[in-house]
């Protein structure tokens, strides 16, 4: 197989299936020869970012090869005029291309289409996978970017409070890691505990009179979203 985009999802998937057994040509750069990317390979992976797939995929000449890429968010419809496609996007954080090649083995998730060659590749990799159809790609995309970059986003605002009160951050993270346990347990709604689930209003004024004012509008949105999230629930009486 070859590898189109050596940045950090390309060579962590090239040490991931390496490591594995897999026989991978040397990745190809911005100025490599893709158009010959397919030669001698059974499978082309374009990890390159999501605005390029298409021209990549077009660049290069079609044959016998499954031509896939890694997005989220973007369909099968990328990779024409390729007669063989599929889709493999990892449903894990890569921050580099080490520490991801470690997670693509790590019996993580991925979302798949087309080729069941895809699938094959997430077998391999000992993971698990599920299948998303084009006209649901973004959605999905959309839900993994909640899941990851928007709660990293949150902690980003426990970080910057819990400084402002001297609390060593990582107290807040255990407790976000026990609340994240009681989801997978429970159910959203049945997890939820705080002020808005038990509709104490009081206490959540006594907070936006306490919070910097340019925090107010991210606490104020997720109060909202907890409200929604307890309406016609069982009240919630524990937790913080």
């Amino acid at each position: 197989m070859r590898i189109i985009g050596p940045g950090r999802a390309g060579t962590a998937l090239h040490r991931a299936l390496t490591s594995v057994g897999w026989s991978v040509h040397p990745l190809v750069g911005r100025d490599g020869d893709q158009r010959s990317a397919g030669a001698g390979a059974d499978v082309v992976v374009i990890a390159t970012d999501d605005g390029s797939i298409g021209a990549v995929a077009r660049a290069v000449e079609p044959g016998d090869a499954v031509v896939m890429h890694l997005s989220g968010s973007r369909g099968l419809d990328e990779l024409a005029p390729h007669r063989r496609r599929a889709a493999m996007h990892p449903l894990l954080s890569l921050p580099n291309a080490e520490l991801g090649a470690d997670r693509l083995r790590s019996g993580g998730w991925f979302a798949v289409a087309g080729d069941p060659l895809a699938a094959a590749m997430v077998e391999a990799l000992g993971g698990r996978s599920f299948a998303v159809v084009d006209d649901d790609r973004a959605r999905y995309h959309a839900t993994a970017c909640i899941a990851s970059n928007h709660v990293v986003a949150l902690l980003g605002q426990v970080e910057r409070l819990a400084a402002l009160v001297g609390v060593p951050v990582e107290a807040f993270v255990d407790l976000t890691s026990g609340s994240v346990a009681n989801v997978a347990a429970l159910g959203a709604r049945a997890a939820l505990t705080g002020p808005a689930a038990r509709g104490d209003a009081e206490t959540i004024e006594r907070h936006r009179d306490a919070l910097p004012a340019d925090e107010l509008a991210l606490y104020d949105a997720l109060v909202t979203a907890a409200r929604r999230l307890a309406a016609g629930s069982e009240p919630s009486t524990g937790g913080p």
